[in-house]
């Protein structure tokens, strides 16, 4: 009988495809994760993957051999997370991404509470806003916000932020305070471009009830948000940020929050919105114990957090 790690690492590898991604998720060298897959092989007196310098692919064998082993394993995955439930203790481990200022600047600090509640359960964070392939990284959870959802995705909501123009007292006293939205076309404006996809995320204008996209004066463009922020912080222009990332420079009287009266019928305004975060699973049908007992915790301790509420801006 194959042992059923040397069946996990054929498993991984087929579905991260490489052998290299099943070493990452199982924590083993790739030497070994070879040698497993190799062991398997001729426990079975079969080839199961041709392997090159760049690929590999099934076999016949291998396919059949893959269509009988991966559900076996994923029910075994399950019933070891459900039985961890039942004795009170979660363990293994849990691997969220995240996108990388929420990561910083919410998450993070709110993760040693929930490690002392699960002492067993090893948690990697992966932060980043770079394209995360779930499945290929052996992703348990990550936390996206609506505009880079994929489609199908499992999702449950968890938390709306506020997002708010903010600039430097200093920017401030040389350009003065904008009033209305037609008043940002004149000032020195910070953009993020969203490294996955490289779209620049443009401000919400609206004119007669429809987006429209005016042209602004952008001092610079970043691919971090937060790069932008201290850009602002330093007096450079106005910068418009989720809550979580302003509330700290707010409170230390480092940017104003700016809050823009409503124009005349015909003219521009502004619509702040909200940066609607979820927690998004791999698995449609099944969401493992540890999973779940993550995103409750998140859901216990995001309503209410200082750094999510909006912040009072000041116009004049």
């Amino acid at each position: 009988m194959p042992n059923l790690r040397a069946i996990e690492t054929f498993v991984k590898a087929l579905e991260g495809g490489s052998i290299a991604s099943a070493a990452r998720q199982l924590g083993i060298s790739p030497a070994a994760a070879s040698q497993n897959i190799a062991r398997l092989e001729r426990e079975l007196g079969t080839r199961l993957i041709t392997r090159t310098t760049r690929s590999m692919a099934l076999t016949a064998a291998g396919e059949r051999y893959l269509a009988r082993v991966a559900p076996v394993l994923d029910e075994l995955e399950k019933a070891q997370s459900d039985v961890s439930l039942v004795h009170g203790e979660l363990h293994g481990r849990l691997r969220v991404a995240c996108m990388a200022a929420f990561g910083r600047h919410v998450l993070a600090p709110l993760l040693p509470a929930f490690t002392q509640r699960h002492p067993r359960l090893a948690l990697e964070l992966l932060v980043t806003d770079r394209d995360v392939d779930v499945l290929k990284e052996d992703v348990d959870v990550s936390i996206r916000y609506r505009d880079v959802l994929e489609p199908g995705m499992s999702v449950r909501p968890l938390a709306a932020v506020p997002r708010i123009l903010c600039a430097a007292p200093s920017y401030l006293e040389r350009h003065g305070r904008p009033q209305v939205a037609e008043d940002l076309l004149q000032h020195a404006c910070l953009l993020y471009r969203r490294e996955r996809d490289g779209r620049l995320m443009r401000w919400p204008f609206v004119r007669d009830g429809r987006r429209t996209d005016p042209p602004l004066r952008m001092a610079a463009i970043g691919s971090d948000i937060d790069a932008m922020t201290e850009f602002a912080v330093a007096g450079g222009g106005i910068v418009w940020a989720g809550s979580f990332i302003a509330h700290r420079y707010v409170q230390e009287g480092r940017l104003v929050p700016l809050a823009l009266k409503a124009g005349r019928k015909g003219q521009l305004q502004f619509e702040d919105g909200t940066l609607d975060f979820f927690a998004c699973f791999r698995d449609r049908q099944y969401v493992p114990a540890k999973v779940r007992a993550f995103v409750d915790y998140l859901l216990e301790v995001l309503p209410g957090h200082p750094s999510l509420e909006r912040l009072p801006g000041r116009a004049g």
